[in-house]
């Protein structure tokens, strides 16, 4: 019986029918342009670029050359490509260029759609960046679709990982620019770290596609970006601490599965301070004193990675490195570690050597770098279970765009086995009785561990078959290319943002690329006519091939276990019945998978064995089909709330982040700083004097001793305050106005002794690494602040309103101890002689490395190895080019070099360090 719902829908169509047919006018205008279109030659249908250009400086907008330009684009594809768009492309195209989500099923040709807004959208001059999820993805594409713009007179750019600067400056200036979400992300951080506007890459953000958007904005989106350098070693440390883990017992912490969280229990508490106390490692008597924070976090880390992470699931050891798996994709992550010691608390576990940590430099999640786009949009095949997030998260709306011919794949019922061994033996025998009837087929695991199991038991069977796991992925795109082949086994862990084709019969392309690489191994160089015959004589095995798997009933695909997202599922089984072609998908599950023995299989273990399920036997249902569905739901909205709990809180640093970097750029962009830095000596002197001279205070409440030492430490003047007190009459105001002559007239003198150049370069200098450094040190204590101010819920208090007053408390203590440290340093600053004149170059970056955290669980893993690209003239690292005289001058910080913290201060204050010039 239908639900009132269905029948509305049938009567009026959904909401998304509703949408689509407004496009229908606009794809007929396109297709009554075809005719007209493709009469031009070369030359004139180059020439509508400039025309669309021109016609857009006369005040025409973009959705009035749509149709027009899309009619263009459509036959420059077909002249460069030998591809012409389906109409439902053209749909995908339009939804794209309106700022919303197309969802697209895997083969209807998402990369070619793309083509359609990123021409339109690139008319304006502005650039548009096209997001990929890997490298290869990002080449691939560049160079493929690259055809077709540059056929239209657009230039066209990839980001790499190895480019420098300059030329990474190059290619965003294109106008049009692919590049991986970690590069276009990790390009904005380094820009906002520059010393110079000229040497900053980007050059705006107005249009970005993103594909494969769900893994982009989604999944990735749950680790922020980072940038970092390293600190001190501590590698003694982890491995002292890893000693004590194995020695505790099963009563001694208590295992969250659901969580991925690990604690000692009362118990454990006493067995770990007693083996500390023996090993001389702990302060006092409780591992919870103040002085042993350090060690508790030590503790912490080495337990979360001997119990909470799994060899071969997790993370892999290969070459002495303890090298990490992304969960969604089953890939490798080279370069890319966990932050807060907890890597290193892995590396030590599995006794290789240890890597030192680091500390933040400049970081930002993905949601709030993709906000800046003025205009965004994705596609991929699976987004709908996650509409609700992306509209509330990003204002994206999902349009879900028909595909070119009807969908044939039969998606049968799940069937659930009591054990994993019952499950794996059913797989096996569908999987040998596929390969007799010539049916290519695509094994999907969870993990390498399972992916290498089922492959050991098809081994043992004589099965043939490629495995493409993290421990594989260099070959991956050539085995999934060839993964439609008739009797073709293909096991695979999950195939989010593999970006290749399964195509029936094999892919001809990657074939015959496969082909010209094994003649030019031997030395070879065919001719054009030796590669054509080659590529007919793959096209017609192509063909014949494809006939027997169509046959057999297309690719049939098999989920060992369900995902706890309903759209890596999806994912898995969209990789079936491409462009029409008939397939089939089912899930084989067991009470042992996680899933089920997470979310509660006890009860249906016991329900089956009444029910007289007997060994071999599965239990298949609509039912549990949709229990599974409901259950995966659940999942999903509480990993959806984690999220968006973490960009509230990432929304409070991103405002503050957004206002240290426009103030940054302005700062790059103003010739001249003076008066900014006269502004901040006036709001110091004001600053001093209200805390010495407090509102409405007696002349008898004043501090003037402690106003005339303050004085004295910022500005190196000797001035008598005190006895101005003495003056009859003397008032709050008029001490305030001879303080600020007296600085001014200071900085004055010490501007006319340096010379104008020296003074604007030690100005710029002095406020841009202080800047810098008390950003970073703002972004730690924003970090700790976040971990503990869960804990004001307990006190009936809001912890997002907490840490939004806490957070804007400590920016503008931030501010103010920027002032201070600024102003400070300028009017301590001396040349002894004009020989030793500092060098006030500092438009070198400091060495860095970029990193992914997950704030959920502070997972820390690296993007990517040394951020940094490129040093642009082989300079020193920055920490070593501040201004460095022949002689420690305690007037002249530069000449300080590297002092300790807790060190006096070399200008002879009789301070530490950190409370003197080291205030930030």
């Amino acid at each position: 019986m239908l639900s009132l719902g269905a029948i509305a829908n049938k009567v009026f169509g959904s909401s998304n029918d509703r949408k689509l047919k407004k496009y229908d006018p606009v794809v007929a205008a396109i297709n009554a342009l075809e005719p007209e279109v493709s009469a031009l030659s070369d030359e004139a249908l180059r020439a509508r670029t400039d025309e669309f250009r021109k016609r857009l400086a006369g005040g025409e907008t973009l959705d009035d050359l749509l149709p027009e330009a899309f009619a263009t684009v459509r036959e420059a594809a077909k002249r460069t490509l030998g591809q012409r768009h389906f109409d439902v492309q053209l749909i995908g195209g339009m939804v794209l260029h309106e700022g919303r989500i197309a969802e697209m099923k895997t083969g209807e040709g998402k990369t070619l759609v793309a083509t359609l807004p990123v021409y339109l959208n690139a008319l304006t001059g502005k650039g548009v960046h096209v997001v990929t999820v890997n490298d290869y993805l990002a080449k691939r594409d560049a160079a493929w679709m690259g055809q077709v713009y540059s056929f239209l007179g657009l230039t066209v750019g990839t980001i790499e990982h190895e480019l420098n600067d300059e030329q990474r400056k190059a290619q965003y200036a294109c106008d049009v620019t692919y590049g991986t979400n970690n590069e276009y992300g990790f390009d904005y951080l380094r820009d906002n770290m520059k010393y110079l506007e000229s040497e900053m890459v980007q050059r705006g953000h107005t249009f970005a596609i993103v594909d494969e958007v769900d893994s982009i904005l989604i999944d990735e989106a749950r680790t922020p970006l980072i940038i970092s350098g390293p600190l001190d070693d501590r590698s003694d440390f982890y491995n002292t601490i890893d000693v004590f883990i194995p020695k505790l017992k099963d009563e001694d912490f208590e295992l969250d599965e659901k969580t991925r969280q690990v604690s000692l229990t009362e118990e454990g508490n006493e067995h770990i301070e007693q083996l500390l106390i023996e090993a001389d490692l702990l302060k006092g008597d409780s591992l919870y004193d103040v002085e042993n924070v350090s060690v508790v976090h030590h503790v912490q880390q080495a337990l979360r990675a001997h119990k909470v992470f799994q060899r071969d699931r997790d993370y892999i050891v290969k070459n002495g490195e303890v090298v990490l798996i992304d969960e969604f994709t089953g890939r490798m992550m080279s370069g890319r570690r966990f932050s807060e010691g907890l890597h290193q608390a892995l590396e030590a576990k599995e006794h290789v050597e240890i890597q030192p940590e680091n500390q933040t430099f400049a970081t930002i999640t993905f949601q709030n770098y993709f906000r800046l786009y003025e205009k965004l949009a994705g596609m991929t095949g699976t987004a709908l279970t996650e509409a609700d997030e992306f509209m509330d998260i990003y204002g994206l709306d999902v349009i879900e765009v028909p595909t070119n011919r009807p969908m044939a794949r039969i998606d049968e019922d799940d069937e659930v086995y009591r054990t994993a061994k019952e499950k794996y033996d059913a797989i096996i025998e569908l999987i040998r009785d596929a390969q007799e009837r010539g049916q290519p087929m695509l094994v999907g695991t969870t993990s390498i561990e399972k992916s290498e199991i089922l492959s050991e038991l098809l081994k043992k069977r004589k099965v043939p078959h490629n495995v493409l796991n993290a421990r594989y992925h260099e070959q991956e795109a050539h085995i999934v290319a060839q993964a439609g082949v008739p009797g073709a086994i293909t096991i695979a862990t999950n195939m989010a943002g593999r970006g290749t084709d399964i195509q029936l019969g094999g892919n001809p392309d990657m074939r015959l690329e496969d082909w010209l690489a094994e003649q030019a191994e031997k030395g070879k160089e065919p001719s054009p006519a030796e590669v054509e015959a080659k590529r007919a004589e793959i096209d017609a095995d192509v063909q014949e091939k494809k006939k027997k798997a169509l046959e057999a009933g297309g690719l049939y695909v098999v989920g060992t276990e369900r995902h706890e997202s309903r759209r890596i599922d999806n994912q898995l089984r969209g990789r079936s019945g491409r462009q029409g072609d008939p397939g089939a998908s089912r899930f084989f599950l067991s009470l042992e998978d996680d899933l089920m023995r997470i979310f509660g299989s006890e009860r249906m273990d016991g329900m089956l064995q009444a029910l007289g399920l007997k060994e071999g036997e599965a239990i298949v249902h609509p039912w549990i089909n949709k229990a599974l569905e409901k259950a995966q739901g659940k999942v999903e909205a509480r990993n959806f709330d984690i999220r968006k709990n973490v960009v509230k809180f990432d929304n409070v640093m991103n405002d503050q982040r957004k206002a240290i970097f426009e103030q940054r750029r302005e700062l790059l962009a103003d010739e001249d700083l003076a008066e900014t830095i006269a502004e901040m000596r006036r709001q110091v002197v004001d600053d001093l004097v209200a805390e010495a001279i407090p509102e409405k205070s007696y002349p008898e409440q004043w501090d003037l001793e402690g106003l005339k030492e303050k004085i004295g430490n910022v500005f190196a003047l000797e001035l008598p305050v005190t006895d101005w007190a003495d003056e009859e009459g003397i008032a709050e105001a008029e001490i305030h106005e001879r303080l600020i002559k007296a600085t001014d007239e200071a900085a004055a003198r010490k501007a006319a002794r340096f010379g104008s150049d020296t003074m604007r370069q030690l100005e710029r200098a002095v406020l841009l690494q202080t800047l810098d450094s008390l950003w970073r040190e703002h972004l730690v204590t924003l970090e700790h602040l976040r971990q503990v101010i869960g804990l004001r819920g307990y006190g009936q208090r809001d912890p997002l309103n907490e840490f939004k007053s806490e957070s804007f408390t400590l920016f503008e203590q931030m501010l103010a101890r920027l002032r201070e440290a600024v102003t400070g340093q300028i009017m301590h600053a001396e040349i002894a002689q004009e020989s030793d004149a500092p060098s006030l170059d500092i438009t070198d970056l400091p060495p860095m490395e970029a990193h992914h955290i997950d704030p959920t669980t502070g997972e820390d893993e690296f993007a990517m190895e040394g951020a940094d690209p490129a040093p642009a003239s082989g300079a020193a690292p920055l920490r070593t080019r501040k201004a460095a005289a022949v002689a420690l001058d305690p007037s002249d910080p530069s000449t300080w070099g590297k002092v300790q913290r807790n060190a006096p201060c070399p200008c002879g204050s009789g301070k530490k360090y950190k409370h003197c010039h080291g205030a930030f």
